[in-house]
């Protein structure tokens, strides 16, 4: 049977792992100051100018772009294709584990931000975009295989550990342990404005040194680390309920639907409502 083509530009495969995204001839205008997942960008065609933390300079088709959790980034560029993938910090520590790359009480960073000339990942990156184009049965199946081969292969040329006594595995992701209550706190009030106060109160800190100690774990500040929690949690509520887009604004601590529209669209390039309608439905069935 041949494969069924979309002639979506946008789709997307939610996972509690991962989230891969797949973009055809776009242009791109995208900030991100604190995300909790590994990203990977993989740029098919197409010119793009990237801020990774410090590191800045033009990616063309066939580079692609390693993102720690939290490290800022920044992308603009015109009619470019790319795969994103997405992948939780528990989701790498458990292949580096399972390869024996490292302990599991390890922090898996890269040795670089721009790759170049990698013909192997952009291979895969390639075979992820053909499968999220078609409407064929086990995509999911399909995906989570392809998503192990980047792994590896990441992890084997460019990955370097180091033990993480300080860091722990929380619901939102790798964290400072001297941190964790703060976040938990995050993490259960998102539909809700935190002050400063009560985020340190719950981390049994003044204010001054919460905020100190938080930029310097985190790289970002507390309320822009709780803004990217917010978003998280609304890909997942666009992707795994039917509630309105109000209703989601309102769970995730926005009162103004067109604030949060705007805010969706600074962190992750698309509306809500094209993000929701670009999702795959379904899992084995296509």
């Amino acid at each position: 049977m041949p494969h069924r083509h979309t002639n979506s530009s946008e789709r997307i495969l939610v996972h509690p792992d991962y989230t891969l995204h797949y973009r055809q001839r776009c242009h791109l205008n995208w900030h991100s100051e604190a995300r909790s997942h590994y990203m990977i960008l993989a740029l098919l065609d197409g010119s793009w100018r990237f801020a990774v933390s410090n590191d800045k300079g033009t990616m063309r088709g066939g580079d692609a772009l390693l993102v720690l959790p939290n490290e800022p980034l920044s992308l603009r560029g015109d009619e470019a294709s790319f795969v994103l993938f997405s992948l939780s910090p528990t989701l790498v520590l458990d292949c580096a584990v399972r390869i024996g790359f490292a302990r599991s009480d390890a922090f898996v960073s890269f040795h670089t931000n721009l790759i170049g000339g990698d013909a192997k990942l952009i291979r895969l990156a390639r075979d992820v975009a053909e499968e999220l184009a078609t409407d064929e049965r086990g995509k999911d199946v399909v995906a989570s295989a392809l998503v192990e081969q980047v792994m590896v292969h990441l992890l084997r040329r460019y990955a370097r550990v180091r033990r993480a006594d300080e860091l722990e595995l929380t619901r939102a992701g790798l964290i400072d342990r001297r941190l964790r209550r703060a976040v938990e706190l995050m993490y259960a009030q998102l539909d809700r404005e935190l002050s400063l106060e009560e985020m340190a109160a719950a981390a049994y800190l003044s204010p001054f040194h919460f905020a100190r100690l938080f930029k310097k774990a985190t790289g970002t500040t507390p309320h822009a680390y709780l803004a990217a929690l917010r978003l998280a949690r609304a890909e997942t509520l666009l992707a795994q309920t039917d509630l309105s887009i109000t209703e989601i604004a309102g769970r995730v601590g926005y009162s103004s639907p067109s604030h949060f529209a705007k805010a969706f669209r600074r962190a992750t390039g698309l509306s809500p409502r094209v993000f929701r309608a670009a999702l795959i439905k379904g899992n084995s069935d296509g």
